[in-house]
């Protein structure tokens, strides 16, 4: 019973953000997000990904090796979602990034805060970075099939990650005028980056049904079971094997969708919003079994 308490505790707050989004979102269909989109990213994000990394006092050598899990992750993806959409006869480039990138930030930092506080909030953030800088190199590479660096040098997190970095692998304390002011608002960012999730499911369509599923089957089962095979493979315990589990599990990415939607003709933005919107659907039942499972036997 305790468990299926602390179960509901650490769902509970993350689904009813996102209904309030997806409400809104339904209530308003002309509501503009961008205001929150730009906050979250130049300012929230990297205020919370500075309080994460570096108040908890996670370890430099932590993060390298979550880094390196993220890399091995992304790279098995790669394969698997190459070989699925080959079979479609579909767009190789394009359509791999929300089977590759999965939704670490919107809704994985959240879940591994509240499952495991703030040192999993720390690791939680370590993996994130990575699937953000994919975002912005390989994510737009896919999408619009050639390579540029200025998405990467326009990305403020990024600049948000090194600085933080430079404390961790120096063991700096963060100032406590800084501490308090990015815990302000880095939480404050986990609610609107979780509503503003709901808002974009709100306008998200489902097209081509059997495709779609397939994908997101893909996203969300095959993921578990990958970051259960992580757990075991490098003998992971306790908090790490948790939030590497819970991490893995998590749908496609919304800004999988928000960058094709800038770079990829819109036949392929259609069917990567189908399979965000969807893989997040259904993680809606998978990641309550996934979370579950993380707080019976990783804790």
């Amino acid at each position: 019973m305790e468990l299926l308490i602390k179960l509901f505790d650490v769902l509970f707050p993350v689904f009813l953000t996102i209904g309030i989004g997806y409400w809104h979102g339904k209530k308003d269909p002309k509501f503009n997000t961008e205001v929150i989109t730009k906050f979250a990213g130049n300012i929230g994000l990297p205020c919370l990904i500075y309080y994460s990394l570096t108040v908890p006092g996670i370890d430099f050598n932590l993060f390298l090796k979550f880094s390196y899990y993220t890399l091995i992750y992304v790279a098995i993806f790669s394969i698997i979602g190459a070989i699925i959409i080959k079979i479609f006869n579909k767009d190789i480039y394009r359509l791999l990034p929300p089977l590759i990138l999965p939704n670490t930030g919107n809704m994985g930092m959240p879940l591994c805060l509240f499952a495991y506080g703030t040192t999993g909030l720390s690791i939680a953030t370590a993996i994130t970075s990575v699937i953000l800088v994919f975002h912005f190199s390989i994510g737009i590479l896919l999408a619009s099939r050639k390579f540029s660096i200025k998405p990467l040098l326009e990305c403020t997190p990024i600049y948000a990650l090194i600085f933080s970095l430079f404390f961790v692998y120096f063991k700096i304390p963060a100032p406590k005028f800084l501490e308090n002011a990015t815990f302000l608002i880095g939480y404050s960012t986990i609610f609107l980056v979780l509503m503003s999730l709901g808002i974009a499911l709100s306008k998200l369509k489902v097209l081509s049904i059997k495709e779609t599923l397939v994908y997101s089957i893909t996203r969300v089962i095959l993921g578990p079971i990958i970051g259960f095979g992580f757990v075991k493979f490098f003998k992971l315990t306790g908090i790490e094997a948790g939030v590497m589990f819970i991490q893995a599990s998590m749908p496609s990415a919304v800004l999988t969708y928000l960058v094709a939607k800038i770079y990829s003709p819109k036949k392929i933005s259609d069917s990567i919003a189908s399979t965000v919107a969807l893989s997040t659907f259904i993680s809606f039942f998978t990641l309550t079994i996934v979370v579950f499972i993380a707080l019976k036997y990783f804790s």
